[in-house]
């Protein structure tokens, strides 16, 4: 059985366009369409993520099948800035009931997409996996990949949600219906570590 945390497929967010008319004081004619406003600058959407954290993680082993058969895992997670913020090292070390575990996680800001991009390597494995892609809206990020588990292809959506100054919470989901339902596969609470 493989874990993953996404293959290859880029999601792109559209933005809707908006006219704005206005008329002249003499109100005689129509001016020239205002342009679209440019998409919000996302490079400081991961800034939260800074730092060190404990972390608690379940892993579902078989999230397709309907089971709940999982394992936890408990350490810590260690977030550094790159390239001045357009860039983090995530260093996770873990505990679990199959001894240590450590992964390594590389997210990317685009500033043309003004999207980010999370990679994963698990040290057991050795091999970078294909990048979730997404932004955050409403202090939410989501990012999205295609990939396969156990030879079928799923989409993975990866949640970045209840943020807080000491604690947020990451959530990997799995869909094999084209993302009509999904269902948990790596669930990541984390707390600050004080100092």
């Amino acid at each position: 059985m493989k874990f993953s945390w996404g293959l290859g497929l880029r999601l792109l967010a559209g933005m809707a366009s908006c006219v704005v008319l206005a008329l002249p004081a003499s109100g005689a004619a129509e001016s020239a369409p205002a342009p679209a406003a440019a998409p919000g600058d996302g490079q400081h959407d991961f800034d939260f993520n800074f730092g060190v954290w404990r972390t608690h993680i379940k892993r579902i082993l078989d999230p397709l099948s309907g089971s709940a058969h999982s394992i936890e895992l408990n350490g810590t997670v260690t977030v550094r800035k790159v390239w001045d913020g357009k860039a983090q090292l995530e260093e996770i070390e873990t505990e679990g009931p199959n001894g240590h575990w450590e992964g390594l996680t590389l997210f990317l800001y685009n500033p043309a997409s003004h999207q980010w991009s999370q990679t994963f390597v698990n040290s057991k494995v050795g091999v970078l996996t294909g990048s979730l892609i997404g932004e955050f809206k409403n202090g939410r990020g989501e990012l999205f990949s295609q990939d396969t588990f156990d030879g079928r292809s799923i989409l993975v959506r990866g949640v970045w949600s209840d943020i807080k100054p000491d604690s947020h919470h990451f959530e990997e989901s799995y869909s094999d219906d084209g993302g009509k339902t999904w269902v948990p596969a790596f669930i990541a609470n984390l707390t600050r570590e004080k100092q």
